[in-house]
């Protein structure tokens, strides 16, 4: 399973979601019939998208088997996913945004720099939002910077150090 949104919000009062997509794109989820909805450790289940639309910088959901507001409350922080299986091939360089979320990110002399907590798109690149103990650093996405991804071990080795923007 590949972690593609989250349940933010229940949305007017017929059981619709606000969702907050984890995608490049923001319509990413409007490709799938089904999600699978649950938390990080379980338990999933499969529930079928009746209608998904974009609004703004969110997405609007209405799942199978949420008639109402105290329905679409209770599923409120729950996370979205589709099977990896699902997900379309990609290029040796290239990478899921949701794979990459939670990897750690150290400078090229083995620093550790902190944990990948979301992704922005700028237009130009996209960037890497990574908490550290202490801070949190923004790290382009982009060639000259990100000089490996390691998806077996989980680290990205980035050219770049603590102190960049402080």
């Amino acid at each position: 399973m590949v972690i593609m949104g989250r349940v933010a919000a229940a949305h007017g009062i017929r059981g619709e979601l606000k969702i907050q997509p984890f995608t490049e794109y923001l319509d990413s989820l409007l490709d799938y019939p089904a999600w699978w909805i649950g938390r990080e450790n379980g338990p999933w289940r499969e529930v079928e998208v009746e209608a998904c639309d974009v609004h703004g910088k969110i997405l609007v959901a209405r799942l199978e088997g949420c008639p109402d507001r105290n329905a679409a409350e209770s599923l409120r922080g729950l996370l979205i996913a589709v099977p990896r299986d699902a997900l379309p091939d990609q290029a040796e360089d290239e990478y899921y945004w949701a794979d990459l979320i939670g990897m750690q990110v150290v400078g090229l002399a083995g620093e550790p720099l902190g944990i990948v907590a979301k992704l922005l798109e700028t237009g130009a690149n996209d960037v890497l939002c990574v908490k550290g103990e202490t801070s949190e650093l923004l790290i382009p996405f982009v060639e000259a910077v990100i000089k490996r991804v390691d998806a077996a071990r989980r680290v990205i080795e980035v050219d770049w150090s603590a102190d960049y923007l402080k």
